[in-house]
């Protein structure tokens, strides 16, 4: 039994919005896209291929053993950033499964690919046994991000993100690490260098902001982190940054990911 908020309607109106997102004006067959469909509280029938199917079925969440209630409750709270623990509290289930189901929210996000251009802050910071590439288009929300599976960073590596995330002719903003030496000679960018130990931070500021945003997203909302999660959780940052709107509600979040699995 979760908790009683405002903010969680109805498990009818959670149904009749998802199947609105899932199958749009016109209820479909999942199997062979027959529209006359026959319908019971919990499943449908094809008239044509007659098998039967459920709201989620060739969707991410067909098996789903949750309520809708429940399952729109977690989804709520991973939108807004409501702390695991926090979370366990009010939807009433275990720390591990509130874990499960905000790792199945990361991993179903749409995959971002952003060119960064223009002005264009980048930095690197190291975990243990992780290092990540960041970048920044300056006066922008755009993230671009890599993470690379030892603790340094070498300068084919650096090089071969600018391929990747940076269009050419971009002002480049780095620190003056060696390993940003001469990128201009691999790849079209003007390169600008803050030297931190004379205290110059001015070309790196937004960049160097980002990751202790980044720290701190981690430690409020995941409370602490490994190497085999946090991967997922950059990008998950990267997103709610880049993209906000897709956080604003649970029904924002399912209309971008819960889209019917074509079957094959």
């Amino acid at each position: 039994m979760i908790a009683l908020l405002n903010q969680i309607p109805s498990e009818a109106k959670i149904k009749a919005q998802l199947r609105q997102i899932i199958f749009g004006h016109n209820l479909r067959c999942p199997w062979c896209r027959y529209r006359q469909v026959k319908s019971s509280e919990v499943r449908y029938w094809c008239r044509k291929c007659h098998k039967h199917f459920s709201l989620f079925t060739n969707t991410w969440l067909s098996g789903m053993k949750l309520n809708l209630r429940t399952w729109y409750a977690l989804l709520w709270c991973w939108t807004q950033q409501i702390p695991v623990l926090q979370s366990q509290k009010l939807c009433h289930l275990s720390e591990e499964a509130v874990r499960r189901w905000f790792r199945q929210f990361r991993v179903h996000l749409p995959a971002l690919e952003p060119i960064l251009e223009g002005q264009v802050q980048m930095d690197e910071a190291y975990f243990k046994n992780l290092s990540l590439i960041l970048a920044k288009q300056v006066g922008s929300r755009n993230l671009a991000h890599q993470i690379i599976f030892k603790n340094s960073v070498d300068r084919t590596e650096a090089a071969q993100f600018l391929f990747q995330w940076v269009a050419p002719k971009t002002k480049l903003q780095t620190d003056g690490s060696r390993i940003y030496s001469t990128i201009d000679q691999w790849w079209q960018v003007d390169h600008k260098v803050d030297i931190h130990r004379k205290f110059q931070f001015g070309l790196t500021a937004e960049i160097e902001g980002m990751f202790g945003v980044l720290r701190t997203f981690i430690r409020r909302m995941y409370h602490h982190t490994t190497p085999e999660y946090l991967p997922e959780y950059v990008s998950e940052f990267c997103y709610r940054f880049s993209s906000p709107e897709i956080f604003s509600s649970p029904f924002s979040y399912a209309a971008k990911t819960l889209r019917p699995v074509p079957f094959d």
